[in-house]
């Protein structure tokens, strides 16, 4: 007998939630991050969240590495991803969703020094005045690949490849020059704003990093997922991309 006005007013409110116009019931969004977003999207969590009190769980890594995991079965509702290839693979590959692919981001790259001058860099690696030169591992993080096409287009690919430190992904990549581990590495700019002994290294090096996002499957009926990619695409959203390094000379990418 006790129970059974907790249950009228479980049902009640049950009723009342679901008549309410423009209800909207908080989620859980559930979202796999290329590592050199990780500052930035933990800003826009918050800003999401204010915004919608839904909530999002980031998992960082690799891109290739979290590519791996999706086609594994890994339940992530969203991929922001450090390239286009892998968002155009998920939908190819039956990942994703077609139609919700766009570009989040621009990525720079920048080789990175706390304790040489960088100021010329192409003359620093042509010098081979160091011992161990740290990058993201081709393979599975753009930004590897990006510092591959940098030394292959300067013609040091050879001469540099006993000093390199291979990174699992461009967050460790960082963690060894700030360790001392490598004197200088190729990073993300965005990783790097505000630090000195920098060189941003001229787009002619590599290829484009378009960082794209892509809605995949076990988000494909989630009203925050959608909520969250559009969110992505918002001025407000821009603002902080664009502030915390990321390239849009050409206009906020689309």
């Amino acid at each position: 007998m006790s129970i059974a006005p907790r249950r009228i007013a479980a049902v009640i409110g049950l009723v009342v939630g679901l008549a309410l116009p423009g209800a909207v019931r908080a989620e859980t969004v559930h979202v796999a991050v290329a590592a050199n977003f990780t500052a930035v999207a933990e800003q826009l969590a918050l800003l999401f969240a204010a915004e919608t009190d839904h909530h999002l769980v980031y998992s960082f890594g690799a891109t290739g590495q979290l590519y791996a995991q999706i086609s594994q079965g890994a339940p992530y509702a969203v991929l922001l991803a450090a390239d286009a290839a892998r968002p155009s693979r998920a939908i190819a590959e039956g990942f994703g969703v077609a139609g919700t692919q766009f570009t989040y981001a621009v990525g720079a790259l920048a080789l990175y020094s706390r304790s040489m001058d960088v100021g010329d860099g192409a003359a620093l690696l042509r010098s081979g005045g160091f011992n161990k030169l740290a990058m993201a591992d081709p393979q599975s993080a753009p930004y590897g690949l990006a510092a591959q096409q940098a030394l292959d287009r300067l013609g040091l690919t050879a001469a540099l490849a006993p000093k390199l430190v291979i990174g699992q992904n461009i967050t460790q990549t960082l963690q060894f020059v700030e360790s001392g581990n490598a004197e200088a590495g190729f990073v993300g700019l965005n990783q790097v704003a505000g630090k000195t002994g920098i060189w941003i290294v001229p787009k002619g090096l590599y290829e484009p990093i378009a960082q794209d996002a892509v809605l995949l499957n076990p988000g494909r009926d989630s009203a925050a997922a959608r909520a969250f990619l559009a969110f992505l695409r918002s001025e407000t959203a821009h603002r902080v991309i664009e502030a915390a390094g990321y390239d849009f000379s050409s206009g906020p990418p689309q």
